[in-house]
């Protein structure tokens, strides 16, 4: 039975999908007391593929960089549903990190993590307001538009 969040998900048209392995040696989260570690999540659709390639200011749009952060926010929902069954239970989104692959002259990067950000909120409401960082990078792994992480307190 689906908790209060994920009624307001499937209420957005978000479907949560088997989160993606790991390809190297790290693991997906990890819980310490109440804090869960989300590792960062590039952006891949339910298939596997990136739903956003390259750079922010060389090819790859604003708005396609928002929807690769959106998609990013996603992913990171999916491994919090693997780590505590219930997305319920996080008692606040307490800091995502963003990276964008982008040229040196690209000074949006704070409007491409909006796109994660406001899933978040529009999700947790008041509890999905959280700190934030962005960083414009020179590449992510399969040259993936976007990159974001999370910390999260949880019950």
């Amino acid at each position: 039975m689906a908790g209060m969040v994920e009624k307001k998900l499937a209420e957005l048209g978000v479907v949560l999908h088997t989160p993606a392995a790991p390809v190297a040696n790290y693991v997906g989260f990890v819980r310490t007391g109440n804090l869960l570690f989300v590792s960062g999540q590039i952006c891949l659709d339910a298939e596997g593929n990136l739903v956003a390639k390259g750079k922010l200011g060389g090819g790859v749009s604003l708005e396609d960089g928002q929807n690769a952060a959106r998609i990013c926010a996603i992913n990171i929902l999916a491994q919090l549903k693997a780590a505590l069954g219930d997305l319920d239970k996080v008692a606040r989104v307490v800091r995502l990190g963003g990276f964008v692959n982008s040229t040196p002259a690209f000074l949006d990067g704070p409007k491409v993590l909006n796109g994660a950000s406001d899933l978040m909120v529009a999700a947790f409401a008041d509890r999905g307001r959280h700190a934030r960082t962005t960083v414009g990078v020179a590449v992510l792994p399969n040259d993936a538009a976007v990159e974001v992480e999370g910390l999260f307190e949880v019950s």
